[in-house]
């Protein structure tokens, strides 16, 4: 997936004077909510509503969403973003616009809403996905590897 720069000459709104806009934000754990979530004006039950301004960059919309999903605030958790839009059928269309991770900064985080060209009336769709499980303490990488019944009373097999 390419990434989505900001652009420097991109204009910051006066949060001060400008009216948000309500962006409707579907999260789902593990992947996207499947296209026909979204199929004439069904949508997902797991909206949240979020008033925004589209200076607002997708690290900012993840620090909203923990805010709501205590659960998704482990290091390492990574949050993938997509725009969700109609075509002049009223079909509904994923673009995904970016990823960011709890803890970590990443290319995607200074992504905002108006350079992923979001218009008034589209979806936010975010899958998070819960970092690996612990595996225990990371292995010297200098010590190679032992084969089976090495080291324990064992010989090694000539073959």
């Amino acid at each position: 997936m390419t990434s989505v720069a900001t652009t420097p000459t991109a204009a910051l709104i006066d949060r001060e004077q400008t009216c948000p806009l309500l962006l409707r934000v579907f999260v789902n754990e593990g992947q996207h909510h499947l296209p026909d979530a979204y199929h004439r004006g069904r949508v997902p039950a797991t909206e949240l509503q979020i008033y925004t301004w589209k200076d607002a960059c997708l690290k900012e919309l993840t620090n909203l969403i923990k805010d709501v999903h205590p659960q998704a605030s482990s290091k390492g958790t990574m949050f993938n973003f997509a725009l969700v839009f109609p075509d002049k059928r009223g079909n509904y269309h994923f673009k995904e616009v970016g990823t960011t991770s709890v803890a970590h900064t990443g290319p995607d985080d200074r992504v905002t809403l108006s350079t992923v060209r979001l218009e008034i009336g589209d979806y936010m769709d975010v899958a998070i996905r819960s970092p690996p499980e612990d595996r225990g303490p990371p292995r010297d990488r200098r010590q190679p590897l032992r084969r089976s019944g090495e080291g324990r009373g064992f010989r090694s097999r000539p073959y």
